[in-house]
């Protein structure tokens, strides 16, 4: 049997995921990504070999892509693709009819349109200028409301109306939040106008990209229920769930292109 890996080594969160020759997923770790993108790369990788007990290391893959924010810093890899064409990629294998992609990373927002035939880009746009609504705006305003991350992403499903969220920038954001907060406004409510303030900026990234009613979340984000409850309210239409972590795609996506161009080289 032979395998073959993916590594997407995020900002935020470094993913490795492992296929056999079927396709079949056998092995995953996600992991916090450390200072070193390579250390992260390389213990990610190492983590999810020990799942598969024919494998001793990652020379025994048959093939390895390194994709996402740090890929050229993916040890062992073969080749490195663009986290965007691995999400659609992975997105396509876990779902086949699902043809549109908002991906909300540690550090941007992409709007992503596929190929229903083959699991490639049609189309794409991003917001990489401005870590608002991304994962590290996430954080910065989980520290705004002094809360854990995943309650903070929570609360707004309590919320009972949704306050405005004038500011477009992470810093100006936290200081309307706290002056929020400090008037004695109801925090769920604040919490719902940051989710629809970053709703909005996602959904000018799907429209640009030419997304369409099949349309799915990707990224650490994805699991955000606030934020997704609040696209879904946006897009007016249900946003697909996907049959395995929507954090793996990239990492899913790299693995199945190394299953093809392995399998391709071995014939």
């Amino acid at each position: 049997m032979k395998y073959f890996g993916g590594c997407d080594a995020g900002s935020t969160y470094t993913k490795c995921v492992i296929l056999d020759e079927n396709g079949k997923m056998v092995a995953h770790t996600t992991l916090k990504s450390k200072i070193n993108a390579v250390e992260s790369a390389k213990i990610a990788l190492e983590e999810t070999i020990k799942q598969v007990p024919e494998l001793h290391d990652a020379s025994d893959l048959t093939y390895l892509i390194g994709t996402g924010y740090g890929r050229n810093k993916v040890p062992f890899a073969n080749e490195n693709i663009s986290e965007i064409s691995c999400h659609a990629m992975g997105v396509h294998v876990a779902d086949p009819s699902v043809t549109s992609i908002i991906d909300i990373g540690g550090q941007d927002i992409k709007g992503i349109a596929i190929d229903p035939k083959d699991g490639t880009v049609q189309n794409f746009a991003m917001n990489d200028k401005c870590s608002a609504g991304t994962g590290r705006f996430f954080e910065a305003m989980a520290r705004s409301f002094e809360m854990d991350l995943d309650d903070f992403c929570n609360l707004s499903l309590k919320a009972n109306n949704i306050i405005p969220i004038t500011s477009q920038c992470t810093v100006f954001c936290e200081s309307e939040v706290i002056s929020l907060v400090g008037e004695g406004k109801p925090m769920e409510d604040i919490a719902a106008g940051i989710m629809m303030s970053v709703a909005k900026r996602c959904f000018v990234m799907a429209k640009k990209a030419g997304a369409t009613d099949s349309i799915t979340l990707t990224g650490g984000c994805a699991k955000n229920a606030g934020l997704k409850q609040a696209i879904e309210k946006v897009l007016h239409l249900k946003v697909k769930d996907l049959p395995i972590d929507p954090q793996l795609m990239g990492a899913l996506g790299a693995a199945e292109y190394a299953r093809q161009k392995g399998l391709k080289e071995a014939n």
